[in-house]
């Protein structure tokens, strides 16, 4: 078995994915942060999970094997 290149693209893809969501969302950090505690733990907890939805595309073209 051979190593393949989709692999470490998709790895790289996955990180770069984390990083500009964690920058999106701290972006908002000033405006969440002026909220009632329980809507800043809804919104943290709803973005800190929505992440890993495009994941499973990702992970399933890394697979594949050509």
């Amino acid at each position: 078995m051979t190593p393949t290149w989709r692999k470490p693209v998709g790895m790289l893809g996955i990180l770069l994915l984390i990083l500009v969501w964690c920058v999106a969302i701290v972006s908002f950090s000033n405006i969440v942060g002026s909220w009632h505690w329980l809507a800043q733990l809804v919104f943290y907890v709803f973005t800190g999970l929505i992440w890993i939805a495009p994941l499973k595309p990702v992970l399933r073209w890394m697979e594949i094997e050509r």
